[in-house]
């Protein structure tokens, strides 16, 4: 199968720059671009003044949260999830995941996401949900032994991972902890010889707050340097210098720090500290949306007004982010770029704001409409309408 968008101004993210041409694809594989194809195609899409530019990698999310859209009330992360969050979802049906997890989907392919790290439970459920909307995923079970329940909780990873590990090219797998104020150094050391075991990288929750820098001590982290680490927030590190020639990617969520009051996670540092910075929405409850583009927004501007210097990061800084860096932190290869031999992982993108003077500032701060998102090769949504029901 050969599908060929032409006419479309490209940003493959291997420079800072927008290309015209169009793009063939060949199954689910970029195959070449050229300035006007002419041969044979199964499928044309007209991208003529739009961006064509790889899909979004969302890094950090709860899938299963649709349902939790609006709910912070004001409160702080430890009050919200004691108070609201924990005691609802003690409630939620497989079911309930299930579709709430589709629903998710939707929304971020409607949105421009093509790939995501999920972290969540009821995860035969959700799975089923991932498979149906056919969304690229690092996908996992989250474990915490906090309380009674953690060896059951890693008993249904290992049979999620046993029965789903090599079923789905989209699907790969993480091994996730909730956070280190709710698992001991103990299951702590468990997930870190079991992941070592399956070559899985580790998910977790990250200084994400105050709270939990004053009572999580920086050595607990030090048990699970040896492995891939994603680490969600990230907020409140004292010290990257650990972190060096690590594995190690920091999710930044600027949108749900900020509505939880947890503050800004300060990503200049990191980056100049040499740490892969990636971005997440976390989930629905707390960023309102599952919208990336909106967290690049904050990705941007933040930094610039924190440092009081309009120079401290790029545009195309904080797209990579959102992309080749993405890729990196989720261990997917050939993802990230429009690129000949990469996976094709794209979007089409119309932005409604003119003049448009710099267009990879306008894709962070302009008003605009995704209007195709594509696969693995296959078109999801086209011209705004969806495909997978």
């Amino acid at each position: 199968m050969i599908k060929v968008i032409k006419n479309g101004s490209i940003l493959t993210m291997e420079h800072d720059h927008i290309i015209k041409g169009d793009i063939v694809i060949e199954d689910n594989i970029i195959k070449e671009i050229v300035d006007n194809y002419t041969g044979f195609s199964d499928e044309v899409i007209d991208a003529d003044g739009s961006i064509v530019m790889p899909g979004l990698i969302n890094c950090h999310t709860h899938l299963g949260m649709y349902n939790f859209r609006n709910t912070l009330d004001d409160l702080k992360l430890m009050d919200w999830l004691n108070k609201k969050i924990w005691p609802i979802e003690n409630t939620m049906t497989g079911n309930d995941i299930k579709d709430a997890t589709y629903l998710s989907c939707m929304e971020m392919i409607k949105t421009g996401t093509t790939c995501c790290a999920d972290h969540y439970f009821s995860p035969f459920e959700g799975i089923e949900a991932i498979k149906k909307s056919k969304i690229r995923c690092l996908y996992t079970r989250c474990l915490m032994d906090s309380d009674s329940k953690g060896e059951e909780r890693f008993n249904e990873f290992k049979e999620l991972y046993t029965k789903e590990k090599d079923k789905s090219d989209l699907i790969k797998f993480s091994l996730s902890l909730h956070a280190l104020y709710t698992c001991s150094p103990n299951y702590v050391k468990e997930a870190s010889d079991y992941a070592s075991e399956f070559n899985l990288p580790i998910h977790i929750h990250y200084m994400e707050n105050e709270e939990e820098h004053n009572t999580v001590s920086s050595e607990a982290i030090k048990p699970l340097l040896s492995n891939k680490l994603i680490l969600a927030h990230g907020v409140y590190i004292d010290d990257t210098n650990i972190f060096k020639g690590k594995d190690i990617s920091i999710v930044h969520n600027p949108i749900s720090n900020l509505a939880l009051g947890c503050g800004i996670a300060d990503i200049i540092k990191y980056t100049k500290d040499g740490v892969n910075v990636c971005i997440g929405t976390d989930g629905i409850g707390s960023a309102y949306t599952l919208n990336m583009f909106k967290e690049l927004t904050f990705a941007y501007l933040l930094p610039k007004g924190i440092y009081k210097d309009p120079s401290i990061i790029s545009a195309y800084e904080v797209l990579k982010m959102a992309t080749i860096n993405g890729a990196k932190a989720l261990g997917f290869d050939n993802l990230g770029m429009i690129k000949k031999g990469y996976k094709a992982d794209i979007i089409i993108v119309k932005l409604l704001n003119e003049p448009i003077n710099n267009p990879l500032v306008a894709l962070l701060t302009n008003d605009l409409e995704v209007l195709t998102t594509i696969v693995n090769g296959e078109v999801l949504m086209l011209n705004k309408e969806l495909r997978i029901f």
